[in-house]
C-alpha cells in the first residue's frame, strides 16, 4: 500500500533543492534597500510626472491655446494610458520580471518627457503625456513586486507606505520648487531637463536592480507558491485577473481607492493652485506652499498608516477612519467659504494625514485573495486608484467651463469660487460612496486569505 499522501517522502531533486535553499542567507540590508531604492526613484519620477501641471496651468494653456476641459484632458492623458496599462502590467511584471520592466519603463517615460517638453502642438504634447503615464504605469507593481522577492512578508505594509513616502516627495518637488525652476529657465527647459533624469533612472536599473536575492546566491522572500505562479504561462496569468474580481473585497477596495487618491491628486495635482487663486487671491508660488503641505502629510500619514495596522493586526478600522476623516475635511475646506486661509491650511493638513490611509487598500487586497495573484490585485487595486484622478480631473474641468461666468483676463478664462464647489462635488460624492463602500469590506486581519 502507498503511503498517505502527506507522509510520502519528498522527491531526491526536491528535497534538494529545499535543502539549498534554506542554506542561503539572507539578502544584506543594503543590497536589499539598493535595488528597492532604484524603483522607489523611478516611482518618486513617476509622482513628479503626474502632479508636475499644476504648477504651469498658466503656461499650458498659452502655449497651447486650451481651456479647462481641455487642460484637464491633456493631464488625464497620463492617467489614461497609466490605467490601461496595470492589466498588461500586472502581467508583465509577473512574467518578464521587475528588472525589465523598470529599465523599459523608465527609457519610455524619458521618450514621452522629451516629446511632451518639445513639441508645440497640442495633439503631440496629448501623446507625451500619454506615453509617460503608461510607462510610469510599471513603477508602482515593480515597487511592490520587488518588495515582496527582497524583505519579509511582515514588513509588506509598511513599504507600501513608505513607497508612497517616496512618490509623494516627487510630488513635493512638482510644486514649489518646479514653480521656481519654471520662473527662472521656462517649463519647457524644466521639462526637458525631467527627461535627461529618467534616462539617468534607467542607467541605474540596468546597474543595480535584480528580480530576486537568488541571483544574487541569496535566499529570496518570496513565497513558493509565487514563485511557482511566476514561471506559468502569460494567458494562466491573465486569467488571474478574472479570478481576483470573484472575491468580494477586490470589489469594494477597487472603488474606494480611486476616492482619496483623486481627490488629493485632482487637487494638488491640477486645480488647486487656481482654486487657491479665486477663493485666497494667491500667487502661483504660495498655492503650490499650500499643495506642499498637503502632500507632505500624506507622505507623512502613509507610513505610519501601514505600520500601525501591521502593529494591531487589522485593516478596516485605519482604513475606514481615513475615509470618514478625508470626507469632512473636503467639505470644509470648499464649502466652509468664511475659513480663513491659515484654518484652511490646518483642515487641508488634517485631510491629507487622513488620505494617507489609502495605502493600506494594496496589503488589504492582497491578503483578500490567494497568493499566486499578488501581481493581479496590486494591479486592479493600482487601477482603483488611478481611475480616481482619470475621471475626476476632466470632469471638474468640464464643469468649470459649464459654469464659467465669461470672465477673461489675459486671454485666459476666469473661473469663479462658485465654479469650483459644483465640481468640487464630484470629489465628495465619491468619497461618500468609498466610506460606504469600505464600511462592507471583510476584515483580513493582516493575514493572507487560506
Amino acid at each position: 500500500m502507498r503511503p498517505p499522501l502527506t507522509q510520502r517522502p519528498l522527491p531526491a531533486r526536491s528535497a534538494n533543492l529545499v535543502e539549498r535553499e534554506s542554506a542561503r542567507e539572507s539578502p544584506p540590508a543594503w543590497l536589499s534597500w539598493s535595488v528597492w531604492g532604484v524603483a522607489a526613484l523611478f516611482y518618486l519620477s513617476g509622482f513628479y510626472q503626474r502632479v508636475s501641471p499644476a504648477v504651469m496651468t498658466t503656461e499650458l494653456m498659452h502655449s497651447f491655446g486650451i481651456s479647462a476641459k481641455d487642460l484637464g484632458n491633456l493631464s488625464a492623458f497620463y492617467f489614461y494610458t497609466y490605467v490601461a496599462m496595470q492589466i498588461p502590467t500586472g502581467v508583465l511584471v509577473d512574467s518578464w520580471g521587475a528588472r525589465k520592466l523598470l529599465i523599459a519603463g523608465s527609457i519610455s517615460a524619458a521618450a514621452g518627457t522629451f516629446l511632451f517638453g518639445a513639441t508645440g502642438n497640442f495633439a503631440l504634447a496629448c501623446l507625451g503625456r500619454a506615453i509617460i503615464g503608461g510607462a510610469t504605469a510599471v513603477g508602482w507593481l515593480v515597487l511592490l513586486k520587488l518588495a515582496t522577492h527582497w524583505f519579509p512578508a511582515q514588513r509588506f505594509a509598511m513599504l507600501s507606505g513608505l513607497g508612497l513616502f517616496f512618490g509623494n516627495i516627487g510630488a513635493l518637488a512638482a510644486q514649489v520648487p518646479l514653480r521656481l525652476m519654471i520662473e527662472h529657465l521656462g517649463w519647457r527647459n524644466v521639462v526637458l531637463g525631467s527627461a535627461a533624469v529618467l534616462f539617468g533612472v534607467c542607467l541605474l536599473a540596468w546597474t543595480t536592480v535584480k528580480n530576486d536575492p537568488v541571483e544574487k546566491n541569496f535566499r529570496s522572500y518570496a513565497p513558493s507558491a509565487l514563485q511557482r505562479k511566476e514561471k506559468a504561462g502569460i494567458s494562466a496569468i491573465g486569467a488571474g485577473f478574472r479570478r481576483v474580481f470573484g472575491y468580494r473585497n477586490t470589489w469594494l477596495i477597487f472603488f474606494a481607492q480611486g476616492s482619496m487618491v483623486g481627490s488629493i491628486l485632482s487637487f494638488t495635482g491640477l486645480w488647486g493652485t487656481p482654486f487657491l487663486k479665486a477663493r485666497f487671491g494667491l500667487a502661483p508660488t504660495s498655492a503650490a506652499a499650500v499643495c506642499s503641505v498637503m502632500i507632505v502629510c500624506w507622505a507623512v500619514a502613509s507610513p505610519i498608516c501601514g505600520a500601525l495596522s501591521d502593529r494591531i493586526g487589522r485593516r478596516k478600522p485605519i482604513y475606514l477612519s481615513g475615509c470618514l476623516v478625508a470626507t469632512i475635511g473636503w467639505i470644509v475646506m470648499v464649502y466652509a467659504t468664511l475659513l480663513p486661509l491659515t484654518a484652511f491650511v490646518v483642515v487641508a493638513a488634517v485631510t491629507s494625514l487622513a488620505s494617507g490611509a489609502v495605502v493600506l487598500g494594496f496589503a488589504y487586497g492582497k491578503e483578500s485573495v490567494p497568493v499566486q495573484f499578488l501581481g493581479t490585485i496590486s494591479g486592479a487595486i493600482n487601477i482603483g486608484n488611478m481611475i480616481g484622478p482619470m475621471l475626476l480631473q476632466p470632469g471638474i474641468g468640464r464643469i468649470l467651463d459649464q459654469k464659467w461666468s465669461g470672465q477673461l483676463a489675459n486671454g485666459l478664462r476666469v473661473y469663479g469660487v462658485g465654479a469650483y464647489q459644483a465640481a468640487f462635488l464630484l470629489m465628495v460624492a465619491w468619497l461618500l460612496l468609498a466610506c460606504v463602500l469600505i464600511s462592507l469590506t471583510r476584515e483580513t486581519y493582516c493575514k493572507p486569505i487560506a
